[in-house]
């Protein structure tokens, strides 16, 4: 039997994804402390704060690196790449 992690498959864009995700995260705490947030209106039909937006916006590059993987042989910096933007876009105009 092997490790109970041996189906994952921790290749480096997955890797640099998670660790982006992890300084993300500490990056928008700090933000937070700084600047508290305030709701409001963009292209999401909600009215959302930077949190809401981030959680948005990671959920999207998730489902586009699971999609990616399930529907197409190509690289998957592309996916990457791609979730990056879709996030970029959620965070600045959402």
């Amino acid at each position: 039997m092997g490790n109970a992690l041996s189906w994952m498959s921790w290749t480096p864009p997955v890797a640099i994804f998670f660790a982006c995700v992890v300084l993300m995260l500490i990056g928008m705490t700090v933000w937070e402390i700084r600047s508290p947030t305030i709701e409001r209106k963009g292209f999401l039909p909600m009215r959302t704060t930077r949190g809401d937006r981030l959680f948005i916006g990671l959920l999207t590059a998730a489902y586009i690196n699971l999609a990616w993987v399930g529907l197409t042989d190509l690289d998957q910096w592309y996916a990457a790449a791609i979730g990056f933007v879709m996030l970029a876009l959620i965070m600045r105009k959402g």
